[in-house]
């Protein structure tokens, strides 16, 4: 294994490490514009999200969106887009980033019948392709180049 991290790490890649949750889900830390806030790392998910309540807290200028959200028993929800952010994952950086601003109450409030704790958003496949993502569950570590 130690030689598969040798060889990313000769590509360039940037190792960042993840959690399991009690509820399977991959828990990652993230910041947004300079603020830290807890995401789930989700592959299923095109786009990477934050909740409404999370505007401020990330300094995000969220605009109407036209697009409606689907997500795990939720459909049409209302979404905002806030453009021109700067996410950190590690030591890995991507600026100019867009994220979708919807409700993530349904997602929370899962998480605490599990006695999980709340997150801020999803990190989504769109961060996973532009970082040309290699995931390792069994080490529990997320690649990003």
């Amino acid at each position: 294994m130690k030689d598969f991290q040798d060889v990313l790490k000769k590509a360039k890649y940037k190792k960042i490490a993840f959690k399991v949750s009690k509820t399977q889900h991959l828990l990652i830390k993230a910041s947004i514009n300079g603020v830290k806030g807890n995401f789930i790392l989700d592959t299923g998910a095109s786009n990477s999200c934050v909740g409404f309540e999370s505007v401020e807290l990330f300094l995000l200028t969220a605009k109407k969106s036209k697009t409606r959200a689907t997500g795990a028993g939720a459909t049409g929800m209302f979404t905002q887009i806030a453009k021109n952010n700067t996410l950190q994952l590690g030591r890995w950086k991507e600026t100019e980033f867009s994220l979708v601003v919807f409700d993530l109450s349904h997602v929370n409030e899962a998480l605490q019948q599990y006695k999980a704790k709340p997150v801020h958003g999803i990190i989504g496949a769109d961060i996973l392709l532009q970082g040309k993502a290699i995931i390792d569950y069994y080490n529990h570590c997320l690649y990003l180049k």
